[in-house]
């Protein structure tokens, strides 16, 4: 297992979530839980949706086992370049023409005026996704070639506008800040742009796109085309499950109580961090090896890499999802109640990110075992799981929002988790996950967790005397 990758990707995605976690605390100040933060998250909320999708994974797995298979790379390479560009482009102006239906669509529960306000704003926000597709298309490149610190790091890029607009325009009225944010993600994503060009040419992965270009006509990759386009629905349905759940979670909590969106969005930052620094980021070194392993035969190597990486994920992921639930108060407390963030939000908060911890450790274990699919090209057999878990989490949302407001949306999410992973690994094979289970390290997992947890919980009532 690729250790030192693995640990240089989760530096840079740590640092790239601390920013985050300081851009959301100022916003925590400078918003609150108020009617315009719910504004501007609900029209960061697509373009957002999507960077995720595509940024962690999705487009990746659908692109690299194409690729490495591709004869003529660099004219495969830049016809689906091209043709993504294209597309996401014309939706874009359609958008900042059109963009009040978008914004109904993504808050259903808001009056015509709220919908009104908000339009504009994701009229900016949506150029995000074309800067974030030209990220993630020249990040996986960058991937192949084994490189991801630059990726990792350049969302900090993101976070670094964001909080210059926030630190410049904080006292302002809210509205102004809204908008700063807005025009600062679209600064922050071509930042992101520029960092991977830099790159891009260091590696002379240029070359391979300047000759994609020049012999577009001259070698036909109609068959690697038609193959990619096989892969890439089902892949997008396949990883992005908890994206699209909690898409489905903001439309209804726009039916809840003001704030019931932002207390979904500060909460579940908190969720993604160890999510993003140990599975994600484990994920998206072993994948490319994973890849190249299969399509060599070598399934020993692929899985002995399976192994390493259940256990070193099964301890982090663990341990998070504990300390997550049990230190919870104190968390959000320390992170986000200043300013006109007040104690009864972060009671709010607290509930909704103890109900996303639920489902941290088997969210993490579905993302590795789903590597499996995906580098064996079974990218339609991890949609079909996707679509069991989304339809459980919906379902579960519709019977618990009501009764538990947005902590039952966090819940159900952590519900279809569960699901998800169930589903993943089965169809990798019990007997596969078996072996992994029947090992030393078993053993110390159970020994150890009940420690922790014992330590975790009275750490956790004398800071919660002393913040009360």
């Amino acid at each position: 297992m690729r250790l030192k990758s693995i640990f240089t990707n989760s530096f840079g995605i740590l640092f790239s979530r601390v920013t985050g976690l300081g851009r959301d605390v100022l916003m925590a100040s400078a918003l609150g839980a108020s009617v315009w933060s719910d504004m501007f998250f609900v029209a960061f909320k697509l373009p957002n949706l999507f960077r995720r999708i595509f940024a962690e994974g999705a487009f990746t797995q659908a692109f690299m086992p194409s690729f490495i298979a591709s004869r003529h790379k660099g004219v495969f390479a830049t016809a689906i370049f091209l043709r993504f560009l294209l597309f996401l482009t014309a939706f874009s102006l359609i958008i900042t023409f059109f963009p009040e239906p978008i914004t109904k669509l993504l808050a259903w529960g808001w009056s015509y005026e709220q919908i009104a306000e908000t339009a504009p704003l994701t009229a900016i926000n949506f150029w995000y996704l074309d800067l974030i597709f030209i990220v993630t298309f020249l990040a996986t490149l960058l991937q192949y070639k084994e490189h991801f610190a630059t990726t990792a790091m350049s969302t900090a890029l993101l976070n670094i506008s964001m909080i210059t607009a926030l630190y410049l325009y904080m006292k302002e009225d809210p509205k102004t800040v809204a908008y700063a944010l807005s025009f600062a993600v679209l600064i922050g994503g071509g930042l992101q742009v520029f960092a991977h060009l830099v790159t891009l040419h260091n590696f002379k992965l240029h070359r391979l796109l300047i000759g994609g270009w020049r012999y577009r006509k001259a070698k036909d990759v109609e068959e690697e085309k038609t193959h990619f386009n096989s892969l890439f629905l089902p892949g997008i349905l396949g990883n992005s499950t908890p994206q699209i759940s909690a898409f489905i979670d903001t439309i209804l909590a726009t039916f809840l109580m003001t704030g019931s969106v932002s207390f979904l969005f500060y909460a579940n930052r908190v969720f993604q961090l160890p999510l993003a620094i140990i599975a994600i980021a484990t994920a998206t070194v072993l994948f490319p090896a994973v890849s190249k392993a299969l399509k060599n035969h070598q399934e020993e190597k692929a899985y002995e890499n399976l192994k390493q990486a259940f256990w070193l994920l099964s301890f982090l992921l663990g341990a998070s999802m504990i300390g997550g639930i049990l230190m919870a108060e104190p968390i959000v407390w320390l992170l986000f109640e200043r300013g006109k963030f007040t104690s009864a939000e972060t009671i709010q908060t607290v509930n909704v990110l103890r109900m996303y911890m639920i489902g941290l450790l088997p969210f993490g274990l579905a993302k590795l075992f789903s590597l499996f699919l995906y580098a064996s090209h079974r990218h339609r057999k991890a949609a079909k799981i996707a679509v069991y878990s989304l339809v459980t989490s919906v379902t579960f949302s519709l019977i618990l929002m009501h009764p538990m407001g947005a902590s039952g949306l966090a819940l159900a999410g952590s519900i279809g988790g569960w699901v998800l992973f169930v589903f993943t690994v089965k169809e990798v094979g019990v007997d596969k996950f078996m072996m992994i289970i029947r090992s030393k390290q078993s053993i110390l997992f159970l020994i150890i967790m009940p420690i922790f947890t014992g330590i975790v919980y009275f750490v956790n009532q004398w800071i919660t005397t002393l913040i009360r």
